[in-house]
């Protein structure tokens, strides 16, 4: 008897010393989950209001935002780090709010329990913990004005600051948790005897999507900060970091996501990371400096290219090294792996190549360029909207191993030599590329007017492919498969008719079939699927398993 007592009082010693720590956890975890702001001496910037012009165009002294006639916001912002932010949030209030619940929407959607979706805030908060110590002062500051402008209902998810700085690592988070690959894109770029007059062009698809609505409300964005060079980026509300831009120096960066390993602590956003070498490198050399100054918790490409040096490299970052890859030609091609010396055999980059679509696009891409020398800016666009494979193989319209996946948030062409770009506009890069020019931009002294700042008469037309059938076809096979997603009635027939080449089309139809319990039908669909051009390695797995599912399903 005395031993059970003893026993009963070492356990109920053991059961609170464990409760104890599980409650110090969750008050940390709940502590280092609501960011606090940084510290700014002068707040006055808060009192800054709009004024409306005329028509879209609105104006904070000679800082401005506008609505294009393509769709697109265009806006101009200048100043200090803090009341640039201001200015931004203020100008770009709605746009900020409307682009938050775009995004939180889908959250929901992939995550649609509150239970769970409070515990991942906290789950985050806590991956995030350190995450201002890794970001410049600067930005924080910048970031902190623009949150003055967002909506506070979304503060079940954090305080407006925390989340607008969380928001900056979401891409780091997400595809190195699950390896989502959200950002699975193309980047390309020739000079000298591979361009018509010898001008260096880069082009790249920005192959990210978080549902439609995230991608209606692209911001064009001018910022000529009181430090560093004028750059100008394509953004979105709330969205300080930079995914593809060219500063006043002519120099270029572009994002191109590799596998990582899932990151156990905060480091500086790879958006972040691309912003502070637009605004700080004028060259390659200080472009390198920067990046190598950085502490990333995700891999990353940044194809860096400069006017100054006359070439483009890629800068290849994991978490724990660095590599420059220079092909040491006069073209360059960057997809989704990782081509150095130092890291094209590294064990997560061979996994990589082995089993993603990153190298079969990269081959196709090398076809295309090869087929379009010598390259002008209307080829880069004929280039970046290929929807087919090798040898030109239909392999389905939305295809992963395609240079055009048709989900593209943006596409970019760069002319750094004369400091103008073309930004594709709706739907992804299928509408006009509309062309901009630094030197013109920059040149405004304030908007008076709402007016058309593009150089209207270098416009890339539309693709011909938006005015076809098989585009309308593509239309339908989407709605089936946002159908599926949503768990709306899926139409079998319809959605392998439209889109006949492409394996995702069989196996939407089947994961219909699957849920319906017609496991004969799923079972059909699945092995056609498997008969066609299947992205990744993992999703033909994922395919076979399912086979395997409904056999065992009809077994039993």
């Amino acid at each position: 008897m005395r031993f059970f007592r003893r026993v009963l009082k070492v356990t109920g010693i053991v059961v609170a010393v464990l409760l104890l720590l599980i409650i110090v956890f969750a008050v940390y975890i709940w502590r280092v989950s609501d960011i606090r702001p940084p510290v700014v001496a002068d707040t006055s910037a808060f009192a800054l209001q709009k004024q409306h012009v005329e028509g879209s165009l609105y104006r904070i002294g000679d800082n401005w935002i506008r609505k294009n006639a393509w769709g697109m916001y265009e806006m101009y912002v200048s100043g200090a780090a803090f009341e640039r932010g201001v200015k931004e949030g203020v100008l770009s209030q709605d746009e900020i709010i409307a682009q938050e619940a775009a995004f939180t929407s889908e959250i929901k959607r992939m995550v649609p329990s509150p239970g769970y979706l409070k515990f991942l805030k906290y789950v985050v908060g806590f991956m995030n913990r350190d995450l201002p110590e890794h970001v410049k002062e600067e930005y924080k500051e910048e970031i902190y004005g623009i949150s003055h402008a967002a909506a506070d209902s979304f503060s079940w998810i954090g305080n407006n600051y925390a989340r607008l700085l969380n928001y900056h690592a979401a891409h780091d988070i997400g595809h190195a948790l699950q390896n989502m690959m959200l950002v699975g894109c193309t980047s390309f770029g020739a000079w000298g005897d591979k361009t018509e007059d010898g001008s260096m062009l880069i082009g790249r698809n920005f192959d990210f999507w978080v549902g439609d609505k995230f991608a209606e409300n692209k911001i064009l964005c001018f910022e000529k900060p009181s430090a560093g060079y004028a750059f100008a980026s394509v953004t979105w509300g709330g969205f300080i970091g930079v995914v593809s831009g060219m500063n006043e120096k002519g120099l270029t960066v572009t994002i191109n996501a590799a596998r990582s390993d899932i990151p156990l602590g905060a480091a500086t956003p790879v958006s972040l990371v691309a912003r502070e070498v637009l605004q700080y490198a004028s060259n390659l050399k200080e472009a390198l400096a920067i990046a190598e100054s950085r502490e990333m918790f995700v891999s990353e490409s940044f194809l860096v290219a400069s006017a100054a040096d006359k070439k483009a490299v890629v800068i290849e970052k994991t978490p724990k090294q660095l590599a420059v890859y220079d092909p040491g030609s006069d073209h360059i091609q960057c997809t989704n792996h990782y081509q150095s010396k130092l890291l094209l055999h590294q064990k997560l980059n061979s996994e990589q190549m082995k089993k993603s679509a990153s190298v079969y696009r990269y081959q196709r891409l090398q076809e295309l360029m090869t087929q379009q020398y010598p390259l002008t800016p209307q080829k880069m666009a004929t280039i970046l909207r290929d929807r087919r494979g090798i040898g030109g193989k239909d392999i389905g319209n939305g295809n992963e191993k395609a240079v055009n996946q048709l989900i593209a948030h943006h596409s970019v062409i760069f002319e750094p030599d004369s400091l103008r770009f073309w930004v594709s506009t709706a739907p992804w890069q299928l509408g006009p590329y509309i062309c901009y020019d630094l030197k013109k931009v920059f040149g405004i002294n304030g908007l008076q007017h709402d007016s058309e700042i593009a150089t209207v008469n270098r416009t890339i037309g539309a693709d011909s492919f938006l005015y076809s059938k098989e585009y309308r076809s593509f239309l339908e096979f989407r709605k089936n498969k946002l159908a599926l997603l949503f768990h709306q009635a899926v139409d079998t027939s319809a959605v392998v008719r439209s889109n006949p080449h492409f394996y995702d089309a069989y196996r939407i139809a089947g994961d219909y079939c699957y849920e319906k319990k017609w496991y004969p039908a799923a079972i059909d669909y699945y092995r056609k699927a498997l008969s066609l051009e299947v992205a990744t390695q993992d999703e033909r797995n994922a395919i076979s398993g399912k086979i395997v599912q409904c056999q065992k399903q009809l077994k039993d």
